[in-house]
């Protein structure tokens, strides 16, 4: 296959959450029939609801600072595919890309038709082989792997990471991990496994509880990140220096970066990485998608009640112009939750749909939108692009233009916004 078959046939296999496989049965066979390429390198695995992606954007960066060869698999992508393998600072090229899918389908395929497996693996599953298999290939010194979904069941839990880092456990997926903080917490804690080196991050005390009790019950003493004063961990609080700024924006952004701090200061045991190393990283890392500024637009994947939370502290500090907030949703969100949240701060809101199957209508978002915001601020759009026209044209000279609720949404502006012949 070449890049572009690659990636229709992945997209064939159905969207990545709605065909969501729990159990690690499937992928284990296909990584065993891969010849298990992620035996070849260290793992570094990031667990927890909001959080995930800085804390692996900022080990990347504390990585390339080093002159470790890292890679790093993230998900979302916003643009490409490719962003989800990284190796070197850099996205794997389409044709490397296209190369590695052809290889992972082929065995995927004789495994069915063995009947070694009741049907290929998953998009997730495929795309997990492929970076696994990447690293390999690329013989990096170090794989950084961010959970796709809760822990327990998470492709990249068949990786057996040496390290794990959760960050902070919030309400989100509720049809898949569980109702409470607690359920929550026990699936994404899953993934400390004995003999594991485990770093906590700031929690709610209900999921450290949960989180400190799995260490127990394999027998690992966690390092927390945090000023969590109960018994159980040894607290690293005195390794956690922040430097002056961070490559990310946020003030939220601190509390991963002390997660990050005390994975380098782990990985010292396993790679040459100086005190240096990690300030420097902390300050260069970069994020797209995450409070990214593109001219008058601020982009930010808050995609549930945490995140829209972090994002109006960023708001309520740093920004004092007029708001106009473009804004879309996927089915499985509370929707109503994040607007409650940011809506006030705004003016005129434009509700769109991604071009996603999983998205919610700019009607549909229209219905759970609190009672309190006005439906003459509300203006619903068909398309991103059509959004983001309208959000110019009524937005002050000295506002922004918020685009928020999705990293689907802000993956689709973001091509609109960052492509050269595209008038918006």
């Amino acid at each position: 296959m070449n890049f572009k078959e690659s990636v229709e046939y992945l997209m064939s296999l159905g969207n990545e959450v709605e065909t969501m496989k729990l159990g690690l049965d499937s992928i284990r066979k296909l990584l065993d029939a891969l010849g298990n390429p992620q035996t070849n390198y260290l793992k570094v695995q990031v667990a927890g609801t909001n959080g995930k992606g800085s804390v692996c954007a900022f080990l990347d960066s504390i990585c390339l600072q080093a002159g470790i060869k890292a890679g790093v698999f993230t998900s979302p992508h916003l643009v490409s595919i490719t962003e989800r393998v990284r190796i070197g600072g850099l996205d794997i090229s389409e044709d490397e890309f296209a190369k590695i899918a052809s290889s992972v389908r082929k065995v995927a395929e004789r495994l069915v038709s063995e009947g070694e497996l009741e049907c290929v693996p998953t998009y997730f599953e495929q795309v997990t082989a492929i970076a696994l298999i990447a690293f390999g290939e690329a013989k990096v010194e170090i794989a950084i792997l961010e959970t796709g979904l809760g822990g327990r069941f998470d492709a990249t839990t068949a990786a057996n990471a040496e390290i794990c880092a959760i960050t902070r456990i919030d309400m989100d997926h509720q049809q898949y991990l569980g109702n409470t903080i607690a359920e929550i917490a026990a699936e994404k804690a899953a993934i400390i496994r004995a003999n594991s080196k485990v770093v906590v991050g700031e929690q709610s005390n209900e999921a450290m509880e949960v989180i400190l009790a799995r260490c127990r019950d394999v027998g690992v003493e966690p390092r927390l990140a945090t000023k969590f004063t109960g018994s159980g961990g040894r607290n690293l609080s005195s390794l956690v220096f922040l430097p002056e700024s961070l490559g990310l924006l946020g003030r939220h952004q601190s509390e991963n970066a002390k997660v990050a701090i005390v994975l380098g200061e782990t990985l010292k045991e396993y790679l040459p990485i100086s005190t240096q190393n990690i300030i420097d990283g902390l300050e260069k890392a970069r994020h797209p998608g995450r409070l990214e500024w593109i001219g008058q637009f601020l982009l930010d994947g808050a995609h549930n009640v945490g995140g829209a939370k972090a994002l109006r502290k960023y708001l309520d500090e740093f920004v004092d112009r007029p708001i106009t907030i473009i804004f879309g949703a996927m089915k499985d969100k509370d929707a109503a939750g994040i607007a409650k949240v940011l809506f006030p701060k705004t003016g005129t809101i434009v509700l769109t749909q991604p071009d996603n199957t999983r998205a919610m209508t700019a009607a549909e978002l229209a219905n759970l939108i609190p009672s309190e915001i006005g439906d003459d601020r509300l203006v619903r759009s068909g398309s991103v692009s059509e959004a983001i026209g309208f959000a110019q044209e009524v937005s002050p000279a000295d506002g922004i233009i918020l685009i928020t609720g999705s990293l689907y949404l802000v993956g689709e502006a973001r091509r609109i916004l960052t492509r050269p012949s595209e008038q918006v």
